[in-house]
């Protein structure tokens, strides 16, 4: 069983596009990251230490 995922692992990155996907893939998965961080920062603001 473990064989079969390293042989579709090895299978996948012998098959390495550059179509640039990945780029998209993690640039949007920084914004969504930034994005959360923001919200954090603009509603925890206003809260006192406690």
């Amino acid at each position: 069983m473990l064989s079969t995922f390293v042989l579709a692992a090895s299978e996948t990155a012998e098959h390495h596009g550059t179509d640039g996907t990945e780029w998209i893939i993690g640039g949007v998965t920084l914004l969504i990251l930034l994005a959360m961080l923001g919200a954090l920062m603009a509603f925890g603001a206003g809260r006192e230490h406690s």
